[in-house]
Order: C-alpha cells, then sequence, then structure tokens
C-alpha cells in the first residue's frame, strides 16, 4: 500500500518519520504541531496521522521499513496522538453513558449482556440505511461504500489483537465469531473479500487503503478506535463492548442496505455482503454480548465500565458519521 497524501502538519511530521527523515527535532516539532484546539475527533489532519501509525501493525506501506512498527520515535508519536484521542473518547463516551436516557438501558438488569442490547437500541439521529433502502441514487451508495471501506477492508483484523489477551469462555466465543468473520474455513466467504467485491461492482476501487485521502474525518476516526481498543490489553474490554454494539445495530440495517441496492439493480456482488450481514450479525450480537462480554465481566466486574465505554463510543461514532453522510446526501432535509 501507498503512503496517503498529507492533510496538515501532523501527518506531514508523521510521514516525515517513516520515510527517513531523522533531522534532530523532528520528534519534538511533532509533539508541538500535533494538536491544536479543535477537537481530534474532527480533525482529519490528526486522524490520518494516527491511522497512518496504525497500519505500520497491519499492512504496512511500500518504501517503509518493517521495524518502524517498534521504533521508539515512532511509537512516540502515536502515544502523542492517543492520549489525546483516549480523552476525547472518554469524554464522549461519559456524555453518553450518563445523561437523559440513561434509564432505558442501565436498569436492563445486571447482566452486562443484556445492558449492551439494550444500550445498543437508544441510537439517534438520521439513518443511513433507511435512505440507501428506499430514496438513494448510486451516487450515495458508491459514498457509503467508499467512506466505511478504511474499516470494512479489514473488517475483524482489530479485534484479533484482542483473542490471545482472553482465556477460557470469553476467548472460544471470540474466537468462534472470528471463525464467521473470517469466513469460516471458506476464502471466497472472507468478509473483507466480501466487502471488496461490493466496492468493485460499483467501480470503486477495492484494494485496501484505496480511499483513505478522500474519506473524512469520522471515517478515520471509527477505524482508529477499534485499532485504539484493540492494541491496547488494558482496552480489550472496550474492544469487546464497542464489538458488541456494533454487531447489534448492523442486522437490520444491512437489511435494508440490500434491499437499497437491488432496488437500484446494482449487481448482485453489491448487496451479497450486506445479505450476509442480515443473519451472521443477528447471531454474533447475542455471541458479542452474552459469551464474551458477559464472561469478562463475570470473571471481572471491573471490567464492566471498559466495556461499556467501547459501547458508548461506537455509538457515538456511528452516529456523527450517519449525519455527516446525510447532510451530504439529503442537506435540505437534515437542516430541517
Amino acid at each position: 500500500m501507498q503512503l496517503p497524501r498529507e492533510r496538515g502538519p501532523v501527518s506531514r511530521r508523521v510521514l516525515q518519520a517513516l520515510t527517513g527523515d531523522r533531522t534532530p527535532g523532528t520528534a519534538t516539532a511533532v509533539h508541538e504541531l500535533a494538536l491544536g484546539p479543535e477537537p481530534m475527533l474532527a480533525d482529519a489532519d490528526a486522524q490520518l496521522a494516527l491511522w497512518t501509525l496504525y497500519e505500520l501493525h497491519y499492512r504496512g506501506f511500500d518504501g517503509v521499513q518493517d521495524d518502524l512498527e517498534w521504533d521508539p520515535t515512532v511509537l512516540r508519536l502515536r502515544r502523542t496522538l492517543e492520549r489525546r484521542f483516549e480523552r476525547e473518547l472518554r469524554a464522549v463516551a461519559s456524555a453518553r453513558l450518563t445523561g437523559p436516557g440513561t434509564e432505558s438501558w442501565s436498569e436492563a438488569g445486571t447482566d452486562v449482556g443484556t445492558q449492551l442490547l439494550a444500550l445498543s437500541q437508544t441510537g439517534r439521529g438520521p439513518s443511513p440505511a433507511a435512505h440507501l433502502h428506499r430514496h438513494a441514487g448510486r451516487e450515495d451508495v458508491v459514498d457509503f461504500l467508499r467512506e466505511r471501506s478504511v474499516q470494512q477492508l479489514k473488517e475483524s483484523d482489530p479485534q484479533s489483537f484482542v483473542l490471545p489477551r482472553l482465556h477460557g469462555p470469553a476467548k472460544v466465543a471470540l474466537a468462534e465469531l472470528l471463525y464467521d468473520e473470517f469466513g469460516g474455513g471458506r476464502p471466497e466467504r472472507l468478509h473483507q473479500r466480501l466487502y471488496a467485491e461490493a466496492m468493485a461492482g460499483v467501480g470503486l476501487d477495492p484494494t485496501y487503503g484505496a480511499y483513505v485521502d478522500q474519506v473524512s474525518a469520522t471515517s478515520l476516526a471509527m477505524a482508529n478506535a477499534v485499532s485504539f481498543f484493540g492494541l491496547h490489553r488494558r482496552l480489550a474490554g472496550a474492544a469487546m463492548g464497542h464489538l458488541a454494539v456494533f454487531e447489534a445495530t448492523s442486522s437490520v440495517p444491512s437489511r435494508k442496505v440490500a434491499a437499497g441496492m437491488e432496488r437500484l439493480g446494482l449487481p448482485d456482488a453489491v448487496a451479497a455482503y450486506f445479505h450476509e450481514h442480515v443473519e451472521a450479525d443477528a447471531v454474533h450480537e447475542h455471541l458479542a454480548a452474552h459469551d464474551i462480554c458477559g464472561a469478562m465481566v463475570a470473571e471481572d466486574p471491573d471490567q464492566r465500565a471498559s466495556v461499556l465505554l467501547g459501547a458508548a463510543v461506537c455509538l457515538h461514532l456511528d452516529e456523527v458519521s450517519a449525519a455527516e453522510l446525510m447532510s451530504r446526501w439529503t442537506p435540505t432535509e437534515v437542516a430541517s
């Protein structure tokens, strides 16, 4: 994969660090320029910088040395960005978990799995799936697939980092879920591959990372959040809480999106990815909420806060992304 194009001073400094610019002061400059007063969650420059650093732990970049994955300077840059990122993620999660309406899920019982499934029903704001189902044109479908590509072309890879950090029932349940996500032993059913085929079906480039220079700060933040949770052992609960809500909010929207693509007469491969997730995620939501998160909290009650953190972050970022997409697709409707 090619390195992305810079979007500002932060990503520029990160790219310099990865391409051999080891001049004195490079790391210091990144620390000084890392973030201004605006929220990092909406800063495309900072999100691209963090995404680039995380990708060293996935597939890497052409012309970038593999050993930079664990280079102390590079890791310091990542940590500088992560500190602000984590503060903002915790802030939005806290607002979600303590604000009005929390009784609709917090009183669902002491079982964290039940709470997660109730929390997943508290989504608010516009629904891209409903729009794609009944009203979207082909250009909206293309936009949707492009924006989601930075996540779905590596679907379930971030959660795989968590597997060796679990044991017992939670480990077995996550392995079962990941086996499905990775095709159930059939390479052609790999969910990442199905998404790539959906992209190709509407004329998009299905190459991993092809649209990183075009997607929004929020799309990058959505991808970065799962990498952040997955790469930190202390946040294994957050990674699984995020997974549980992601799965719980996927099945019904996937059905609507698939129907919308068929309404438009798009190739079967475009809807196939979403058809796959109608049934799979209906099963996975219970597996993730009860068998993974429930088992983690049953063994260590202190994990509940971490699990709920990840769940709330998933809901928040999904809603921000939905609002962005709908503002592009139906600006007059959203404004009213």
